[in-house]
C-alpha cells in the first residue's frame, strides 16, 4: 500500500503506484480537472508522475504561486510551438520564466516584425483550441541528442553537451513539436488560454555580447483574464512613467553612445540630484556618520586580496601605468577598509560609521543597460560600520529607524523585509553566524515590522537585511541592504586594540539606504510619474507675465523666492498665457505663478497648484509659507 499525507495532514492509501493526477481524480473531479502539477515531499513534480513510495503531497492548481509559474513556461514552450509551425528553419533557444512573465530566444536569419509576433500569437490560440495534452518523456541521453539533430536544434545539442552528467532528461511534446525541460509542465494546454505576447529585443547566446544574436520574444501568462487585464494596465502605467521617457519630456538627463551606460545630467536632472544628495548627506550628519571620500583608482594587489581580481575582473575597468596594474573601484568598501587601518584604533573609538557619495564602476554587459537604472558609473549611499560583535544589534536597529524615515520621506511607505541567512559554503563557526542571524532578526523585530526568511541566500561572509520598496503601482524595487561582514576586515588586515590590550578585527556592517543616486532617482521618478514633491522637484515655481508690461514685476518676484532658497525658473516670453500655463503644467511644476495687473497692484501672486488647481491671488509672503511647509513637510 502507498500512504499518501495530503496538506491537511489527512491520508490516502492506494494499493500501488499512483501518480499526482490519480490522487487529485481520486479526491474530486474538481480539482482533478484544476490539477496543473504536484508537490511531493516539497519538490515539485508533473502530474503525470508516478508515486511509488510513503509520501506528502500537495495539489498544484492555478491559484498557487508555484502553478502560476508552471503555466507561464509552458507558454513559453507553446511560443517554440508556434514558431517552428510559422518558421520551421527557426531554431529554438531557451525559454525560461522571469517575473510576471516568460521569454524565448530564438535564432531566425530575419528579425521578427509587429506582425510576425501577431501572428505567433494567433497561432498559440489556434493550438490552444485543439484542447491537446502535454506529454512528457523521460528519455536516455543519447536518445536526446539524436532527436534534437534529426530537426536540427542545434542549440539544443549544446544545452545537453552542458549537461554531461545527465543520463536522462525529461522531452516535453506538444504534438509533433518537442522541448527538453527539467519541468513540470502542465498536463494540458487548456491551462494556457489566458496569455498576451508582449514584445520583441535582441538577445545574445548566454548572454554574452562576444556570442550571436538572437531574438527574444516577451510574454506573460496569468491564472484568469482579470489578472492578466491588471497587469496590462499597470504595463501601461508603468510606460507613461517610464524614466528614460520623462527624462527627455522633463529635460532631465540623456545617455549618448560616446559614453555607453554612464548619465549625462542637465541642469534640472542634477538639481533633483542634489537634492537627494544633500538630504543624505543631512542624515550621514544627523546619525553619527563621519563622511569620507576614498580614490576611484586602486592598486591591483588590494582587489587581490579582496577576491575581486580572481572572481570579479571581467567586470572591473582596468588600466596600466609605469608597469603597475590598477582598477577603477566597483565598490567603496576596501577604500573604507584602508581608511580604517591609516590610524590604531581602540575598543573605545568603536563603533566608527563611514559614509561616502563613492563613485564605482562596473563592467555591465551591453545588453542589461537600462536609462539610469542599470548604468556602468553609479554613486552610492555607501556606508560601512565597524564594530565589536556586541555592538550589531544596536546598530541594526539604528539603521532601520533612520532607513525607514528616509523611506517614508522619499514617498515610499510599503517596505518589504527579507532577512537572507547563511548558504551551505560559507566561513566562520555557526556560534558567530547565530549570533549575526538573531541581531539582525531582532533588530526588525525591534524596529516592529513583519519580515520573511530566505534561507541560504546570504553571503559567504555574512547574513543580510534586504528592504524592498513597493512603488505606486505595486512594482517592487530591492533598494537598502545591511550586510554583516565578519570577512573583509580580517583579509586586508584591519584591527583594533580590545580591552584587554589585544588585538581582534571588527565587523564590518555593509549599509546603503538608497543605493545608486542613479538607480533611485529613476525609482523616484517613475514612482511620483515625474511629478516630484515640492522639495525634490527640479523647479519647485515657474513665474509667468501676461504681457511685457508685467516683466518687470515678474522679474522681482522670481528675485525674491531665488532669495529664499526656491528653484524658480521666470518665463518673459511674448506668448499667450495660456499658452505658457499648459507648457509648464506639462513640466509638472509644483506650482505655477501668474502675475497681471491686479497681482502687481496688490503686491500678489496669482497660484496655480499641480493638477490645474487655482488657489488664487494670495501675497506673496503667504505663498512663501505655504512651499515651505511643503519642503519642510516633505509634501
Amino acid at each position: 500500500m502507498i500512504h499518501i499525507t495530503l496538506p491537511d495532514n489527512s491520508q490516502r492509501e492506494y494499493p500501488g503506484p499512483v501518480s499526482v493526477a490519480d490522487i487529485a481524480q481520486s479526491i474530486g473531479p474538481g480539482l482533478a480537472k484544476m490539477t496543473v502539477a504536484g508537490k511531493v515531499d516539497g519538490k515539485l513534480v508533473d502530474a503525470s508522475d508516478v508515486i511509488d513510495h510513503d509520501a506528502r503531497v500537495q495539489i498544484i492548481t492555478p491559484k498557487d504561486d508555484e502553478g502560476l509559474e508552471i503555466i507561464r513556461h509552458s507558454t513559453a514552450h507553446l511560443v517554440g510551438h508556434a514558431v517552428k509551425q510559422l518558421y520551421p528553419s527557426a531554431k529554438m533557444v531557451i525559454g525560461p520564466v522571469i517575473e510576471e512573465g516568460f521569454y524565448y530566444d530564438i535564432s531566425f536569419e530575419r528579425p521578427f516584425t509587429p506582425e510576425d509576433m501577431a501572428a505567433i500569437e494567433a497561432r498559440m490560440r489556434e493550438l490552444i483550441a485543439q484542447d491537446y495534452d502535454v506529454i512528457k518523456k523521460m528519455t536516455p541521453r543519447a536518445e536526446v541528442i539524436e532527436v534534437f539533430k534529426a530537426r536540427g536544434e542545434d542549440y539544443k545539442l549544446r544545452l545537453v553537451e552542458d549537461m554531461p552528467d545527465e543520463q536522462a532528461m525529461g522531452l516535453y511534446y506538444h504534438q509533433e513539436y518537442v522541448d527538453m525541460c527539467r519541468g513540470p509542465h502542465v498536463p494540458n494546454t487548456r491551462f494556457l488560454k489566458v496569455f498576451k505576447l508582449t514584445k520583441l529585443a535582441g538577445a545574445y547566446w548566454r548572454g554574452d555580447a562576444k556570442n550571436e544574436q538572437l531574438q527574444r520574444i516577451y510574454g506573460t501568462a496569468w491564472a484568469d483574464k482579470k489578472q492578466l487585464d491588471q497587469y496590462i494596465q499597470r504595463i501601461e502605467e508603468a510606460e507613461k512613467r517610464d524614466h528614460r521617457r520623462l527624462g527627455k519630456e522633463l529635460d532631465l538627463f540623456h545617455i549618448d553612445e560616446v559614453a555607453p551606460g554612464l548619465v549625462f545630467w542637465h541642469p534640472k536632472g542634477w538639481a533633483i540630484w542634489q537634492a537627494v544628495e544633500q538630504y543624505m548627506r543631512k542624515v550621514y550628519r544627523d546619525t553619527g556618520y563621519q563622511e569620507v571620500k576614498g580614490p576611484q583608482i586602486l592598486d591591483k594587489s588590494l582587489w587581490e586580496k579582496t577576491g575581486h581580481w580572481q572572481n570579479y575582473r571581467e567586470n572591473m575597468f582596468v588600466t596600466e601605468s609605469e608597469k603597475r596594474d590598477y582598477a577603477l573601484k566597483p565598490m567603496n568598501c576596501p577604500g573604507h577598509v584602508t581608511i580604517f587601518k591609516s590610524d590604531l584604533r581602540s575598543y573605545r573609538d568603536l563603533p566608527i560609521r563611514y559614509g561616502e557619495f563613492g563613485q564605482c564602476h562596473r563592467n555591465e554587459p551591453s545588453g542589461g543597460l537600462h536609462g539610469i537604472m542599470r548604468v556602468r558609473g553609479f554613486t552610492q549611499d555607501d556606508g560601512h560600520i565597524f564594530c565589536t560583535e556586541d555592538q550589531i544589534l544596536n546598530e541594526c536597529v539604528a539603521y532601520t529607524a533612520q532607513l525607514l524615515k528616509v523611506y517614508q520621506d522619499f514617498g515610499f511607505t510599503d517596505i518589504l523585509y527579507k532577512v537572507a541567512t547563511r548558504p551551505e559554503h560559507r566561513i566562520g563557526s555557526d556560534a558567530l553566524w547565530d549570533k549575526a542571524e538573531a541581531a539582525l532578526m531582532e533588530a526588525l523585530r525591534r524596529s516592529g515590522v513583519e519580515f520573511v526568511i530566505a534561507p541560504g541566500d546570504g553571503a559567504f561572509y555574512g547574513p543580510k537585511i534586504e528592504y524592498t520598496l513597493r512603488d505606486a503601482i505595486g512594482r517592487q524595487w530591492q533598494c537598502g541592504t545591511m550586510q554583516v561582514d565578519f570577512f573583509m576586515a580580517e583579509r586586508l588586515g584591519a584591527e583594533y586594540v580590545t580591552e584587554s590590550s589585544g588585538r581582534a578585527h571588527p565587523v564590518m556592517l555593509h549599509r546603503a539606504i538608497v543605493g545608486s543616486l542613479e538607480r533611485f532617482i529613476g525609482m523616484l521618478i517613475e514612482h511620483h510619474a515625474g511629478a516630484l514633491p515640492a522639495w525634490l522637484a527640479p523647479v519647485q515655481v515657474a513665474v509667468l507675465n501676461i504681457t511685457d508690461s508685467h516683466a518687470e514685476y515678474a522679474t522681482q518676484v522670481t528675485k525674491s523666492l531665488q532669495n529664499q532658497g526656491l528653484r524658480v525658473h521666470l518665463d518673459l516670453h511674448n506668448e499667450k498665457i495660456t499658452y505658457k500655463i499648459r507648457k509648464h503644467s506639462l513640466q509638472k511644476l509644483p506650482y505655477i505663478l501668474v502675475v497681471g495687473d491686479k497681482e502687481r497692484e496688490a503686491g500678489a501672486v496669482a497660484v496655480r497648484a499641480r493638477g490645474n488647481i487655482d488657489l488664487g491671488a494670495m501675497s506673496l509672503e503667504d505663498f512663501c509659507k505655504k512651499v515651505e511647509e511643503d519642503i519642510q513637510h516633505k509634501r
